[in-house]
């Protein structure tokens, strides 16, 4: 047993050659053998017999019994002479610790045993043909009490990671209903639902954050997280997740449509022309003509691109999302999920995945000046594709960081 954890009770090796038999603990049905832990003193029961089929049992007669610390120094309580009897070689009914013990701390008339001192809740039962419980003439076997492990708190949290940091900042709200769930000792295991505080056994557990259903959603922190409660101390677990949707975004058929060419000006087109925008051959795609044709040019340029050449297929989707910030539809500042772009070292990528929509269309912009010409089997086509990827994402509305929580929920 470790000091400070609530750990399965030893099962350390018997030296007992002169008494045939063994003993063992179990619960009120009287048919586990060796069950071993508990969640208090009085469901705890003793049996004995045979140690195998085929083997002898115990001895006929009357036994005592004792309850001590698992190392057999400290006593904790005792029965009276005869309190177990042995017929066949078995005990004649399995006994219950509390009803036929009395403890120690009372002088041995208080029926019931001390707690043990040992961290872990462990105790060792010993029964003996000898009151004085020589341990060359006993039976003993170790149990556990969880009510008698060390406790400490735990207090598990979500947030809302606005700004898909990693961190739970100011004003960032915290998340209601979220499942998780938790692994400790003895196999347990069991779903809950933040926020959760509880006084728990000192142990080590394992808490998994649960995905929802809606596939919008994005851990900003780790959703495996592996802690040790200690006597007395809260354990604080915070997971935090963002959710990802809308943000503005018209796609390259509005901008080729009648309703985006309304809204299509002169500057427009001029800051077009100021990009690196390349056409399926590789060069340059500029808008210098008059307003009318320029808008004609760009309906041409926007629904006849391709991704033979991927440059291509990035220049319309960056001149769409362009036009989404020059029009006010799209913050540039706004954060969009791109977890691709990490392969290329875009510059403003996060480790989390985020990145400004400013920062996707300034690599894409440079991606475009420095190769124009990306078909099949050119080494930079992978990461333009990433790039065309974020930006189309963005265009449809799927990938910007969302201000507030989204609707979540968790199937059985």
């Amino acid at each position: 047993m470790v000091a400070g954890l609530c750990l399965a009770p030893s099962a350390l090796p018997q030296d007992e050659p002169s008494l045939t038999g063994a003993i063992f603990t179990t619960d009120s049905t009287c048919t586990e053998v060796n069950q071993n832990t508990y969640d208090t003193k009085e469901d705890v029961y003793i049996d004995g017999g045979p140690s195998h089929p085929g083997a002898a049992g115990l001895p006929d007669g009357s036994y005592c019994v004792q309850v001590t610390d698992p190392s057999g120094a400290t006593v904790l309580g005792r029965s009276d002479p005869g309190a177990v009897t042995v017929v066949d070689g078995e005990f004649v009914q399995c006994y219950q610790l509390t009803s036929i013990l009395k403890t120690a701390s009372s002088g041995f008339t208080v029926p019931g045993f001390d707690s043990t001192p040992n961290p872990g809740g462990e105790y060792k039962v010993w029964v003996s043909p000898d009151c004085n419980f020589d341990p060359n003439n006993s039976k003993t076997d170790n149990f556990q009490v969880r009510a008698d492990c060390l406790k400490g708190h735990i207090c598990v949290t979500k947030f809302y990671d606005a700004n898909a940091n990693g961190v739970q900042d100011n004003g960032e709200v915290e998340i209601a209903g979220w499942q998780f769930r938790v692994f400790g000792h003895d196999n347990l295991q069991m779903w809950k639902e933040t926020p959760r505080c509880a006084y728990v056994l000192a142990q080590d557990y394992t808490l998994i954050e649960r995905s929802p259903n809606e596939l919008n959603w994005i851990h900003t922190t780790p959703s495996e997280v592996e802690t040790d409660v200690d006597l007395d101390y809260t354990e604080e677990v915070t997971f935090g997740n963002v959710c990802i949707g809308a943000g503005g975004g018209l796609t390259l058929g509005y901008w080729s449509n009648k309703n985006g060419q309304r809204l299509e000006t002169d500057s427009d087109f001029a800051a077009l022309t100021a990009l690196n925008l390349v056409t399926a051959q590789g060069t340059a795609q500029d808008f210098t003509q008059m307003l009318a044709q320029n808008k004609a040019t760009l309906n041409k340029f926007l629904l006849n691109a391709n991704a033979t050449n991927m440059a291509n297929m990035l220049s319309a989707q960056l001149a769409a999302m362009e036009l989404n910030v020059l029009h006010g539809f799209v913050n540039g500042s706004a954060l969009v999920y791109a977890p691709a772009l990490s392969a290329c070292g875009t510059a403003g990528l996060s480790s989390l995945g985020f990145i400004s929509v400013n920062d996707v269309m300034t690599a894409a912009n440079q991606s475009l000046f420095d190769h124009p010409l990306t078909k099949a089997g050119s080494p930079d086509r992978a990461c333009q594709e990433a790039l065309k990827n974020a930006l189309d994402d963005a265009n449809n509305n799927k990938n910007f960081t969302q201000s507030s929580p989204c609707a979540f929920s968790f199937g059985d």
